[in-house]
């Protein structure tokens, strides 16, 4: 297992980048990710974990090791936070400096969720709304196998729930207001407003916060 893993990460850091990132109907995205317990050593590890840092900028905020077609408890949070800084304060959304999750465990603080539209690079060209905890409590280790705890709120906490979603063979849609369910194109034209309130009202969808 162990050497069959690294051979498949190898595979893939050396690919073409960017990543063309795993596409949902992929069986990995559907299972659950095996722990991080010392499979690569800690050179490949590291290069990984650069790796897909390295993929963010531009793309995405998060990236969990399956969106790579790698089934390992492992993934990566990064966000410079939007460019509307009125936006910014409604969506809770500062600038969030790299968090590399090996084996990540997030736990809610308190029951109260928000809803806001969610992307996925791994079910591109879609958004949907999705209720999530406010505050959580994450837990896991770093490159280096230490652990730490981190408590976010608000986006932070958001991209924290949907990467380690992914790591449990959940993807947003499973949360997801259906009813919300747009074309990138469409929530940029439609529905761009700091809350996903006038998307409820027109399109019939309810704005769960509990």
């Amino acid at each position: 297992m162990t050497n069959e893993l690294a051979g498949l990460v190898r595979s893939v850091l050396d690919e073409p980048r960017p990543w063309k990132v795993t596409q949902v109907g992929a069986p990995v995205l559907r299972q659950t990710a095996v722990p991080y317990d010392g499979q690569l050593d800690e050179a490949l590890l590291h290069e990984l974990l650069d790796a897909m840092r390295a993929h963010l900028p531009g793309v995405g905020v998060g990236l969990a090791a399956p969106q790579i077609g790698i089934g390992l408890a492992v993934a990566v949070i990064e966000d410079p936070g939007g460019s509307d800084p009125a936006v910014n304060e409604v969506r809770e959304r500062p600038a969030q400096p790299l968090l590399e999750l090996v084996n990540p465990v997030v736990t809610p603080i308190g029951d109260e969720k928000v809803a806001f539209y969610e992307g996925c690079l791994s079910v591109e060209g879609l958004g949907a709304v999705v209720s999530r905890y406010r505050r959580v409590l994450l837990k896991a280790q770093d490159r280096h196998g230490k652990p730490y705890e981190a408590e976010l709120s608000g986006w932070p906490a958001r991209i924290a729930q949907h990467e380690t979603d992914h790591l449990n063979g959940t993807i947003y849609l499973d949360r997801a207001e259906i009813r919300s369910l747009s074309t990138v194109s469409a929530m940029q034209e439609r529905w761009n407003q700091p809350t996903p309130a006038e998307a409820s009202a027109v399109l019939g969808f309810p704005l769960r916060q509990r």
